[in-house]
């Protein structure tokens, strides 16, 4: 491993989002964080919270959305983080939901007025053929029109899919190989010009076989230079264990309190590798200090550079602050659970 001087500082925050669960209803095929049912079931508590939200005030950001795994689950946590940001005075842009855990529209109605008496004003609804592989559409249906009773405010996400799901039965979950049957085997990949896909974690898994491989070398002629990715703060994730996940980079991480401060490269190895020299460096530390064999092709440098990670953390058993978490690699290619949330 390489020892260097330099220094990564991450000090100022734009725009993002506190992640409080990885545990989830569902194991969607898009979904940035690999979130599943296979996760273990904790919950971000008050302490973490604070620590969380006090860093990212501190540097710059007043305001934060909600998001998960699937952050219902756990309601009295979900108070808590709501009632801690009131405290900080964070602003709460919304909470993001599958609906998974809609029942019907009275008890969805108590829990959206308590949550709105502890300080929440606005809910996001996932409305897409990658949730509705798990969740019956009838529980979507229920909480927007639970929302609407309660006037709680709500951020349908993504409106335009609604008459698409809407054409199949809503009482139980439908694959997306049902909607290529009904729309054509363009669908799938149409997906990713329509839905704001980011090509990383479990979408490289869903959409890499449809797409077209490049050799290694143009990847790495095309990616010069150390990962801007690394310090863009306009997108940015902290989680339910105290880490801040840089740019929208899945199993990377830093702890939140090295942010703000200069960061030792040499503490966070991959990490500093990548920001240093790029996936270049970190191919060439994989396959010589690891034994990494790439494949003829990959969609991209982010491919690329999760299959490095996977390899790193699963096949040789590496234990670094900076591949985090571990749970994200794991979960990555289990096996997939269709129609989980049937009930």
């Amino acid at each position: 491993m390489f020892k260097s001087r330099r220094k990564m500082t991450i000090d100022r925050l734009e725009s993002g989002g506190l992640i409080t669960n990885y545990f989830c209803t569902s194991r969607c095929g898009h979904c940035l964080y690999a979130s599943s049912p296979h996760w273990p079931k904790q919950y971000i508590d008050r302490e973490t919270t604070a620590k969380n939200l006090e860093k990212i005030k501190s540097l710059g950001c007043r305001s934060v959305h909600v998001g998960g795994g699937e952050p219902f689950l756990d309601l009295a946590g979900l108070t808590a983080v709501i009632e801690t940001a009131q405290a900080l005075e964070i602003g709460l842009e919304y909470v993001e939901t599958n609906a998974s855990w809609f029942q019907d529209i009275e008890s969805a109605g108590n829990i959206l007025k308590s949550l709105k008496k502890a300080g929440l004003l606005t809910i996001l609804i996932s409305i897409s053929p990658f949730h509705n592989e798990y969740i019956p559409f009838y529980k979507v249906k229920g909480l927007i029109q639970a929302c609407r009773l309660t006037k709680m405010n709500l951020v349908p996400w993504l409106a335009e899919f609604y008459n698409e799901i809407d054409n199949f039965y809503d009482r139980r979950p439908h694959g997306l190989e049902e909607y290529e049957k009904l729309f054509g085997p363009k669908y799938l990949p149409g997906l990713l010009t329509r839905y704001p896909v980011r090509l990383a974690g479990r979408a490289l898994v869903t959409f890499a076989p449809r797409l077209e491989k490049k050799k290694t070398e143009p990847i790495l002629a095309a990616a010069k230079g150390g990962c801007p990715e690394l310090k863009n703060t306009t997108h940015f994730h902290v989680d339910l264990f105290g880490r801040y996940l840089p740019g929208l980079c899945p199993g990377l991480a830093l702890q939140v309190e090295d942010l703000g401060r200069p960061v030792s490269l040499d503490d966070y190895p991959f990490l500093g590798t990548l920001f240093l020299t790029g996936i270049k460096g970190l191919l060439d530390l994989a396959v010589q200090e690891h034994g990494f064999e790439p494949a003829e092709g990959y969609v991209s440098k982010c491919h690329l550079c999760q299959e490095i990670r996977r390899f790193l953390v699963l096949e040789k058993n590496t234990a670094s602050p900076d591949l985090q978490p571990q749970e994200f690699y794991l979960n990555l290619y289990r096996s997939r659970l269709k129609n989980a949330s049937a009930g």
